[in-house]
């Protein structure tokens, strides 16, 4: 036998080529996660489930329910575990998967998260404070809920919606009828408005030995329900608040029997205590920072977490902002000429409210960070005005 025979046949053996990873789903976030494995020798096999794969990248099978079975059996003979970088699939094929090859994060974390009501119980359950809500099943009740709660309120459908979709926000219960008609769904969650100083996110990993590292929080800037903003760590932010959150998403964590990235949306109040909005069961747009700005990326550990390798240092290396690109891309080799920009783009075509990439910026202080993110928002069209509490 020769010797590239006898390296082949080792390899084999060893499985030197690494572990092989199937995602559900194969848009710009099973993109990274396999950039992140490819180190690592992992290889990737998306199964989309939308009809629209933008991945671009590694093994893309387009589930077609006419031949689901089979197709399923395929996508299954080519992985060893299975991960998923998009929530909103049906549970039920989850669980055909977890039936037959190891799914993290599990199919009951995807079901809670899919759901508000339940996500919302389950906070209730651990002691995670959120804002008042009441669940309702028409307009009338919507309408009730508002004079209840006080207005402003914010209705939003139980399960679906994501990036502003899927939700409505109600300035006075005369408008339940046409907030109900515009969301369309049979059952919403309604929530009273919070008066916080800003919005914040933790990310935090759970190995499948129970080991769990955090991230520092970052604080996000939303414009019109889509994230724009992310920056970490925060120059202002108490460390008993990081621990306040750290034991939330713990207690989640730990409740779930999770595996993977998690991620915790949270308001910081005026008080400095926090509120959970919502979780995330996969890795996040808010946690992007962390591939330029932190020892490890949350799409490296989410990638050791699901293997059973030891988890990596979530420290961060400087202060760094995520900008997101949203709709229309600016000229690569001006946001490049920014000292310490790193631009991801997404390779999508350009469309209103669509991601297309985003920038980390690095910087040795806050107010450098700064006057770097407003000089690359200035390249981006219809990028919002930059706007962060610390800078008050």
């Amino acid at each position: 036998m020769s010797d590239a025979a006898n390296d082949a046949a080792n390899d084999a053996a060893n499985n030197a080529t690494g572990t092989a990873v199937g995602v559900l789903g194969a848009g710009q976030l099973g993109r990274m996660l396999a950039l992140a494995g490819y180190p690592l020798a992992n290889r990737f096999v998306f199964l989309d489930t939308t009809g629209n794969p933008s991945a671009g990248i590694g093994d893309v099978m387009i589930l077609d329910p006419k031949v689901q079975q089979r197709q399923l059996e395929e996508f299954l003979a080519k992985v060893d575990l299975v991960t998923y970088e998009f929530e909103h699939l049906p549970v039920s094929l989850v669980q055909a998967i977890e039936a037959h090859k190891p799914v993290y994060p599990s199919s009951e974390a995807i079901r809670v998260c899919q759901n508000r009501a339940e996500e919302k119980a389950l906070f209730d359950r651990l002691n995670i404070p959120t804002p008042a809500y009441r669940l309702v099943e028409s307009a009338e009740e919507l309408e009730a809920a508002a004079r209840e709660l006080g207005t402003p309120v914010v209705a939003k459908s139980v399960t679906e919606g994501y990036d502003g979709k899927g939700q409505a926000v109600l300035k006075s219960p005369d408008q339940a009828k046409d907030a109900w008609a515009s969301i369309n769904h049979s059952r919403l969650i309604v929530e009273a408005f919070v008066d916080f100083v800003r919005e914040v996110s933790i990310i935090a990993v759970r190995g499948r030995d129970g080991q769990v590292v955090f991230y520092p929080m970052a604080e996000n800037q939303h414009v019109d329900g889509i994230l724009r903003y992310s920056v970490a760590p925060l120059p202002d932010l108490d460390d008993s608040v990081q621990q306040t959150a750290d034991d939330y998403i713990r207690a989640l964590l730990d409740e779930l029997d999770y595996v993977g990235v998690l991620t915790l949306e949270l308001f910081q109040t005026r008080d400095g205590g926090l509120m959970a909005n919502e979780m995330a069961p996969r890795v996040h747009n808010s946690g992007h920072w962390s591939q330029d700005g932190a020892a490890t990326s949350q799409f490296e550990n989410h990638l050791r977490a699901i293997q059973g390798l030891p988890l990596g240092d979530t420290a961060a290396r400087a202060p760094t902002c995520m900008v997101n690109v949203i709709g229309r891309e600016g000229d690569p080799a001006e946001i490049l000429a920014i000292e310490d920009a790193h631009l991801h783009r997404y390779g999508k075509s350009e469309r209103a409210g669509r991601k297309l990439g985003h920038v980390n910026l690095v910087a040795p202080t806050h107010a450098a960070l700064m006057e770097k993110v407003r000089a690359c928002a200035a390249l981006l069209p219809d990028a919002p005005a930059p706007k962060m509490s610390f800078e008050d």
